[in-house]
């Protein structure tokens, strides 16, 4: 296993299973120069959101890296303000122009909205069968959310982004995904932070020589999922990808899956109906 890990998606697509997250980066030379030195580092995937606001500097950052566009894996999202068949197309191509880019890798509804979310996804079925996009997906959606999608969807979603981490351990959830072939991604891999200096991790950290963050990391390739650590510091962004040359050994992995405490740092999209 190597930074160029790809995942092979339920329509064939390759996406590379280690990228960077801009969440909270921003505008600016702070977006621009996270991207640059993550692709210098080997990364070949970046996700963004239009809400995060820094869709034409992740565009600006791919356009100056001198990368061919093909070599890089690019996800966007729908905001919830957007919902809507006719206003879902319209913001896709807002973000397309955005990003300086003729089609997108994956495009993401971000959260499961009310009411709105299956013309939503007619939406983006269309912009799929339009070639405008490779591969269609959704965010923070459940397993009820996603039943009532395959109720409907002529197309079933290639990833589900949700926030997942050993505290933060959604294993039913990675379970039905996989049966529906559906591959999960991580967001908040790390858990923001917040969860460094727990003991049994920093036991395990000194054990293999590594950051309790590249465990964190590396816990979540060993399951099989997409994941999209962010940071805008480039010694971070290195130290991020550097979790290739290790293995945690099956009983270290059974203890990770332990940590479990349903620790979130976002929102719980199980509040959404």
């Amino acid at each position: 296993m190597d930074i160029d890990k790809k995942i092979k998606l339920n329509n064939g697509v390759l996406m590379p299973q280690f990228g960077l997250g801009v969440y909270q980066a921003k505008q600016g030379d702070e977006t621009v120069n996270s991207v640059l030195w993550a692709l210098q580092a080997g990364y070949r995937h970046i996700d963004t959101a239009k809400i995060y606001g820094n869709e034409s500097d992740v565009g600006l950052a791919v356009e100056q890296s001198g990368i061919s566009r093909k070599e890089i894996f690019i996800t966007t999202k729908l905001w919830n303000s957007d919902h809507g068949f006719d206003s879902t197309l319209r913001a896709f191509e807002g973000s397309l122009k955005r990003l300086r880019l003729d089609y997108l890798d994956l495009y993401l509804i971000h959260w499961p909205q009310e009411n709105v979310r299956k013309d939503t996804w007619k939406a983006f079925e269309k912009l799929y069968a339009e070639k405008k996009v490779k591969a269609i997906g959704v965010s923070n959606y459940t397993i009820k959310h996603l039943q009532e999608l395959i109720s409907y969807c002529d197309v079933v979603p290639a990833v589900n982004q949700v926030e997942f981490n050993p505290f933060l351990y959604q294993k039913e959830l990675l379970d039905f995904c996989e049966s529906k072939g559906i591959r999960l991604e991580a967001y908040s891999p790390i858990a923001r932070g917040e969860k460094l200096n727990d003991e049994r991790l920093v036991m395990l950290a000194a054990k293999y020589d590594k950051t309790p963050a590249q465990i964190m990391l590396r816990w979540a390739l060993q399951h099989d999922i997409i994941i999209i650590p962010k940071s805008s510091h480039k010694e971070r962004i290195e130290e991020n990808s550097a979790i290739f040359d290790f293995e945690i050994s099956d009983d270290d992995m059974e203890s990770m899956d332990t940590f479990n405490e349903n620790f979130r740092t976002c929102w719980d999209p199980s509040n959404v109906k």
